[in-house]
């Protein structure tokens, strides 16, 4: 059964990835922390699946994820190789991306989302260990995150390698996703919750201010205070998560534009910068700029309408990958939420009792600065490097 405000919450977040990359609104990061509940709601998901497979969790979500890239590796690798990508063994990344796969100046920019999927998989390898310390001393692992990336921030472990600084920046939400599958985030009190989020809301804005990047107060530029931000917002969306969403299930057009999205998430969000990156040339041929209401309009409706005719072409992949009956447009027949919370709620209780007893519990980028008619694009992120206009340091 499927928590339809789960299916909400991603949706928000793809369509308000994609809006921003279009716009390149930095205020877009501050309302919404997209990239930051993707993972919380990866992470507990990732959770759930542990629970049930154990390891065997790690493969089975490897194969939902690795497929949706090959078909975009199989379209945009030869055209970058015959646009002067050299041949070298390090390709084969787009097969499996430990690391940055390599890129040429255009697929450097059209492609610059793949850090979310390095991000992933380095998340989800880790997952097993991360879960096993977590059922057994749930507020350190929690915790440990966030004080790796204070302490590289504030100068304590300033050499610390992209992968740890990665870590710091997303592995907090992937854990907090953990906590709400354990349901210790809807446990905690107001008088705890709230608190708690306003004095981390507080920080992170506090660092955000005092530490302006390229683009003003873009959570893009500043990793701390992107992180502590983020976790205050999704301590909000997810520990005070609703009991259902009813009036989503009472609008069959809206219920079905969720559950397309959801669907398809992984193949749109692969799918949209390249769009993002070829519109910018052509909405200025045109005489659309990027700076009017009306050409960002365009702009944005054209990525969408772009995106879906490619999701109808390849999105089926998805199907295959998780072993579903391959659809052009998805739309079965999805159970609400309430009962998906009722047996929430039940997993919940046993995952309090192992808890205690110390058992197992229950089951992006910077974008490159605009100037003129240039739109605002990601680079692909590498981790502790300054960012650049063409290359380094990504997010959404």
């Amino acid at each position: 059964m499927r928590n339809r405000y789960l299916d909400l919450l991603r949706f928000l977040a793809i369509v308000r990835v994609i809006v921003y990359h279009v716009t390149g609104y930095a205020t877009l990061t501050l309302v919404f922390p997209a990239m930051s509940v993707m993972f919380a709601l990866a992470g507990s998901l990732m959770a759930a699946s542990l629970t049930r497979s154990g390891p065997a969790a790690v493969g089975r979500r490897l194969r939902r994820l690795l497929p949706s890239l090959w078909v975009l590796a199989v379209v945009f690798v030869p055209g970058m190789l015959l646009s002067g990508m050299a041949l070298t063994p390090r390709v084969l990344l787009w097969l499996f991306p430990v690391a940055d796969p390599p890129a040429n100046n255009w697929g450097a920019l059209a492609l610059s989302i793949i850090w979310y999927l390095r991000d992933y998989l380095w998340f989800v390898l880790a997952s097993p260990i991360a879960f096993w310390l977590f059922r057994r001393a749930p507020l350190p692992t929690l915790l440990a995150p966030y004080l790796l990336l204070v302490a590289i921030e504030a100068g304590i472990y300033p050499a610390a390698p992209p992968v740890l600084r990665e870590f710091g920046l997303y592995f907090g939400a992937w854990m907090l996703g953990f906590a709400h599958h354990a349901g210790m985030l809807r446990r905690l009190s107001g008088r705890v919750l709230y608190p708690v989020a306003i004095a981390l809301a507080s920080a992170g804005g506090a660092w955000i201010v005092g530490h302006p990047g390229p683009r003003g107060y873009d959570l893009n530029d500043n990793h701390l205070g992107n992180a502590l931000w983020s976790a205050a917002f999704i301590l909000i969306v997810l520990g005070r998560a609703p009991s259902g969403v009813g009036w989503l299930g009472r609008s069959r057009l809206a219920d079905r534009v969720v559950t397309v999205v959801n669907r398809r998430a992984l193949t749109i969000y692969l799918w949209h910068m390249p769009f993002v990156v070829a519109l910018t040339p052509l909405v200025g041929v045109v005489g659309w700029s990027p700076r009017q209401p009306v050409g960002l309009a365009i702009r944005v409706l054209l990525v969408f309408a772009l995106v879906g005719l490619v999701t109808l072409a390849v999105g089926w992949v998805e199907d295959v990958a998780a072993r579903r009956r391959p659809e052009l447009i998805p739309g079965g027949s999805i159970q609400s939420a309430e009962p998906a919370v009722r047996a929430g709620t039940e997993s919940t209780l046993r995952a309090d009792t192992a808890l205690r007893s110390g058992g197992g519990a229950a089951d992006g980028a910077p974008a490159a600065e605009t100037t003129g008619e240039r739109a605002v694009v990601p680079a692909q992120r590498v981790a502790g490097e300054t960012a650049s206009v063409e290359i380094n340091a990504g997010g959404s």
